[in-house]
């Protein structure tokens, strides 16, 4: 099977009830934010400019588990901000999965090693030390961190902590090869802790899956090689999404960045040209999200939104009308459904309702109707079923050539800072971006550099073939 048959089979009762019942507007995901607050500050997203005056602010976890008791998705994704900041995101987890739901656990990666070592030290007995043998020898772990875990006290062994389980996955953000994604996240070194941060999630049996934004300026054999390598890794699967020009994103690109929205974001008709290729990435590669969606990204049909059956819960309630607009928010999920005037929004038959959603063709609005069969055609329900029950692809297998495409920035001397580095430090003499052409070395290909917008970098170390070590 392409995905877990428990999920599949959770998943598909909960449609098949709600059709029974002829519910008109039910929950699929929920995707919850405990908080806004994030580590990074990635180009593209508006999130924590939009709630810039509540970023201190968090959902309390009974509040976080109330909402999704509310709308009873069977998928809740967390995110944010970065969920791995929320204090209690490990009880949040758990009590999530104590209701039985699906969990995706969104994150930039950046302190995934961290909880997964409170996972090893919490579980830690003398069987284990071969996985600490691979661990270490792949340099995910530091000797003094296995030493730290071997040697966890009883409050390290009691605390509640993210354990591995078919119900949850981490979903990894990675927005292309190492210069794209580090360049898009405004800081060096994060697409190689992203590297390590997978491989060791799989060697402590964790199901990883990864999620991806398309901007204008992505390369789309760029985004085949991510596939390629990511597949090595052994990631279990893989969300690809359009880069939306939304009203916080826009504002933020504009005021923080004084860049223009249209040179970054995609139009409709762009969308469908980088993705004129997805249901053959779908065949090769273990993609989510249903084939009729997979159609309409490559511009073979029509959908309607369904933005209400993925709704956002956050600080300030369920907000409406989706995940990436705001024009409101309410106290509850049944009163956001009842009061929103949902025939305003979307695009019907190529016509915009609301010329917000000219360009939108993002997955959180359009995934869903595939699956609850928006704009029906004939055998739509056969494609999925074989999409879903089929063979699962093979991972692309492992290579130097291919590690080293995909590590083409920051590791190997040419991420995107570079040359502002060379300037300032006479040892890195010559030093350039990994795309920059000769006449205009602030340009990169497809995109400019950012130099002096937000950018740091960690304390990092690797080469072009090992993905390179953050301590958390």
């Amino acid at each position: 099977m392409r995905f877990p048959f428990a999920l599949t089979r959770k998943i598909a009762g909960h449609i098949i009830r709600h059709k029974i019942r002829k519910t008109p507007k039910f929950a699929m995901v929920l995707q919850l934010e405990p908080l806004h607050t994030c580590n990074l500050t990635c180009t593209g997203c508006g999130r924590i400019r939009e709630y810039s005056t509540s970023l201190k602010d968090m959902v309390p976890l009974e509040k976080c588990l109330q909402a999704a008791l509310e709308c009873d998705a069977p998928m809740v994704s967390i995110c944010g901000g970065e969920p791995l900041i929320y204090p209690k995101i490990e009880e949040l987890i758990q009590g999530l999965l104590d209701q039985g739901r699906v969990i995706y656990v969104c994150t930039n990666g950046m302190f995934m090693r961290k909880k997964m070592r409170d996972y090893l030290a919490a579980i830690y007995t003398p069987a284990m030390e071969p996985t600490l043998a691979r661990l270490l020898e792949n340099q995910l772990i530091s000797p003094k961190e296995a030493e730290t875990i071997r040697n966890a006290d009883a409050a390290a062994r009691s605390k509640t902590v993210i354990r591995p389980t078919q119900w949850m996955y981490w979903n990894v953000h990675v927005d292309g090869l190492e210069y794209t994604h580090d360049l898009i996240v405004e800081r060096e070194g994060v697409f190689a802790e992203c590297v390590q941060a997978i491989k060791m999630a799989k060697i402590c049996g964790y199901q990883v899956a990864t999620n991806t934004t398309v901007y204008r300026e992505t390369q789309v054999t760029e985004l085949e090689d991510m596939f390629r390598f990511l597949s090595s890794l052994q990631v279990d699967g893989h969300t690809i999404s359009p880069g939306y020009d939304y009203d916080a994103a826009k504002k933020d690109m504009v005021k923080r960045l004084g860049k223009d929205p249209q040179e970054f974001f995609l139009t409709r008709q762009m969308t469908r040209q980088k993705f004129a290729r997805i249901e053959e990435w779908g065949r090769a590669f273990t993609i989510f999200g249903t084939p009729v969606y997979q159609e309409f990204l490559a511009g073979k049909r029509e959908l309607t939104c369904t933005a209400w059956a993925i709704p956002t819960y956050n600080v300030k309630g369920w907000k409406a009308p989706c995940y990436l607009m705001t024009d409101g928010h309410y106290d509850g999920y049944q009163e956001m459904l009842a009061k929103v005037q949902w025939d305003k929004y979307g695009v019907v038959q190529g016509v915009a309702r609301d010329p917000r959603c000219e360009h939108c063709m993002v997955h959180c609005g359009y995934d869903p109707s595939g699956a609850l069969g928006t704009n029906y055609q004939s055998g739509d329900n056969w494609k999925n079923f074989k999409y879903n029950f089929g063979t699962k692809p093979k991972p692309h297998p492992a290579s130097r050539e291919l590690t080293q495409r995909a590590f083409n920035g920051f590791t190997v001397g040419k991420g995107h800072l570079a040359e502002a580095k060379a300037a300032i430090n006479p040892s890195l003499s010559g030093a350039r971006s990994a795309y920059a052409n000769q006449s205009t070395p602030a340009k990169t290909e497809g995109h400019e550099a950012h130099v002096g917008t937000h950018c740091g970098t960690p304390e990092v170390t690797g080469n072009e073939t090992s993905a390179a070590k953050t301590e958390n």
